[in-house]
């Protein structure tokens, strides 16, 4: 096995972990009932995300922190399905990468992860103190 060393190796990482997200139990109805979800345009924003942040390559220019609002207030995102990404993004890289960038993948998406939860988990309390 070797390191993700470019874009390439993150493409192949994300049309990977996509396949087992799709399929699951837990996470799959989000992308095939909650929204529309079409391959051809979500696999390369995601490829360009992790481009930008394993890479550092600016090619990303989206707000996933917002994607992620959105898909709450259509279907409430919990922290099991951060865990169960989670799980599914660390198999899908230890399955088929080893070292430093493979290692700081793992380490940027439970950062990732924990940011979205905790600002998910703001903005609800923020909502219950308006009410």
């Amino acid at each position: 096995m070797k390191d993700i060393e470019n874009v390439n190796d993150i493409e192949f990482l994300v049309d990977e972990f996509y396949q087992k997200v799709v399929v699951d139990e837990l996470l799959g109805r989000f992308f095939t009932i909650v929204v529309n979800f079409e391959w051809e345009v979500h696999i390369p924003i995601m490829v360009s995300f992790w481009d930008t942040v394993l890479f550092g390559k600016a090619s990303y220019k989206g707000n996933p922190m917002n994607k992620h609002i959105e898909l709450d207030k259509l279907s409430k995102l919990e922290p099991v399905h951060f865990e169960r990404w989670l799980e599914l993004w660390r198999a899908t890289v230890n399955e088929n990468f080893i070292g430093e960038k493979a290692a700081e993948a793992i380490v940027k998406a439970e950062t990732i992860a924990k940011l979205m939860q905790s600002k998910l988990d703001s903005k609800i309390t923020l909502i219950n103190n308006e009410t």
